[in-house]
């Protein structure tokens, strides 16, 4: 049985939040989406390791019937880079503000192969039992930092409630990345202080974008604030495949 109401001739759209967010930073998107008849499923992303979500997420898509069009926000695109096409239904990938790895790229090589990110000065380390490490953005940075665009009401509830990567996470090699057999889409911010817009372009054309939109001014979490113009990148995806 699948987990999610089949619509005719629509995929489901499985949204796959990053870092320092939760499910819920995608409420926009889902709104759009539900509206235009899209069934779909926002994951909660345990933010642990890209090979352990990226088995996490495969999980998950094993309970979706039918065609699957895949959106990942930052480190997501980690996740569904990773998440081999064959036997989950995953006919698309949209990259939103979000990392395209080749093989043995990690998230911190990609962020770093540019100049432009200053997301490193306004973490918070926390010891985790096992000796890992767990990453948030300090509070009073986070607006700035992360989601620029956003009223400041917002983010901070946004700041209060993000999830913690570890720091392994970001340091972990991809695997072959999905987006060599799969069509791909791409939206980001040009003021993006997480991941440098040069970066996002790079990853853009080396993936094959079938269209990417830079939005002018756009955060890190450009989505929120614009997630009409993601809604109809997805839609654009999911009619094209």
């Amino acid at each position: 049985m699948s987990i999610t109401t089949a619509q005719p001739g629509r995929p489901t759209v499985v949204l796959v939040h990053g870092a320092f967010a939760e499910s819920a930073s995608w409420d926009g998107v889902i709104a759009g989406l539900l509206g235009a008849g899209y069934p779909a499923v926002a994951l909660a992303n345990p933010l642990r390791g890209v090979r352990h979500d990226a088995d996490h997420l495969r999980a998950v898509l094993t309970g979706i019937g039918g065609p699957v069009v895949l959106v990942g926000h930052s480190y997501g695109g980690m996740v569904i880079s990773n998440v081999p096409a064959a036997g989950t239904g995953v006919t698309a990938l949209v990259y939103v503000g979000a990392f395209a790895p080749e093989p043995g790229e990690s998230a911190a090589d990609l962020a770093g192969q540019f100049p432009g990110s200053s997301l490193g000065e306004t973490l918070a380390p926390v010891a985790l039992p096992d000796g890992g490490t767990d990453l948030y953005i300090r509070q009073d940075r986070y607006h700035h930092q992360f989601a620029a665009d956003s009223t400041a009401q917002r983010a901070a509830v946004m700041a209060v409630t993000q999830r913690p990567i570890t720091e392994a996470a970001l340091n972990e090699p991809s695997g072959e990345p999905a987006w060599r057999s799969l069509p791909s889409w791409f939206l980001f911010g040009s003021e993006d202080l997480n991941i440098p817009v040069a970066a996002h372009r790079f990853m853009a054309e080396r993936a094959g974008s079938r269209r990417t939109v830079e939005l002018p001014g756009g955060s890190h979490t450009v989505a929120i604030p614009e997630a009409a113009r993601l809604v109809d990148l997805i839609r654009e995806a999911a009619d094209a495949t």
